[in-house]
């Protein structure tokens, strides 16, 4: 569902934004169908993307992906947004028993800050490679180490580019925040975004997007994207806080009820 308040157009443009910030090396086409199978923990790059109308039938396709899917040792996950194609997919899918999973909302803002806020005392932010921030963040995950260098291997080679960013203590080095840039001309994504369980509440991760805001913003963006878990309730709160709104939301169907 689109929300009101966004043009069908720009909200295009950001689901295409997200798809290209988000692709892994393992991607193909099924028939107008974009199938990615990453090994790593984040469904978006393990997904059908049905993206466009194809020739064989919904059933044959999704046979093919299945295939794809059951060769790599992935479960079978389907991608659903305001623009699948065809539009009926997610009803057939209900009817064929398909269960939902991860309702995810993607915020949008069109209020990029010119500067961030200056930073607390004793606080720095710093950029990491993609290596280092892919450890960092299966650290916070508890990503086993296939997850955490498949997200590495995505993140090097992504066609969009992207800055991974942390504050942290000056002097002890102690993790407060991580965060990604991914932009694409005046589009700017936020991905990635975590506090270690220590410092939640404390204004770090907030801070955080704040600063890469202003940073996408002096590169020319002009609008500003993220995708949040539906159920998240204080992330939501502090991306509302930023100026984001929601755009439109999506989640996934899978055959089998238990797919992580």
């Amino acid at each position: 569902m689109l929300e009101p308040g966004w043009s069908e157009s720009l909200l295009s443009r950001v689901e295409d934004a997200s798809l290209n910030a988000s692709a892994p090396p393992q991607q193909r086409w099924v028939d107008g169908w974009l199938v990615r199978f990453s090994p790593g923990k984040a469904k978006r790059a393990r997904c059908v993307n049905a993206v466009a109308h194809g020739r064989l039938s919904v059933e044959r396709r999704l046979a093919l992906c299945q295939e794809v899917f059951d060769a790599v040792g992935l479960p079978l996950f389907v991608r659903l947004t305001p623009f699948t194609q065809p539009a009926d997919l997610d009803a057939r899918l209900e009817r064929w028993g398909y269960h939902v999973i991860d309702d995810t909302r993607v915020m949008v803002t069109a209020e990029l800050p010119e500067q961030a806020e200056a930073l607390p005392a004793g606080v720095v932010a710093l950029q990491l490679g993609a290596e280092h921030f892919a450890e960092r963040v299966g650290e916070l995950r508890g990503s086993p180490p296939q997850h955490r260098q498949a997200h590495a291997d995505r993140l090097k080679a992504s066609p969009v580019p992207y800055d991974a960013w942390a504050l942290q203590r000056e002097d002890d080095g102690e993790l407060l925040a991580l965060a990604q840039l991914a932009q694409e001309g005046e589009l700017a994504g936020l991905y990635d975004v975590f506090t270690p369980p220590a410092h939640r509440g404390s204004g770090h991760a907030r801070r955080l997007c704040a600063l890469l805001l202003a940073v996408a913003r002096a590169r020319g963006a002009r609008v500003a994207y993220l995708q949040v878990d539906a159920a998240n309730a204080p992330a939501r709160a502090v991306y509302h806080r930023l100026g984001f709104a929601d755009g439109y939301a999506y989640h996934y169907r899978s055959p089998l009820a238990d797919a992580s």
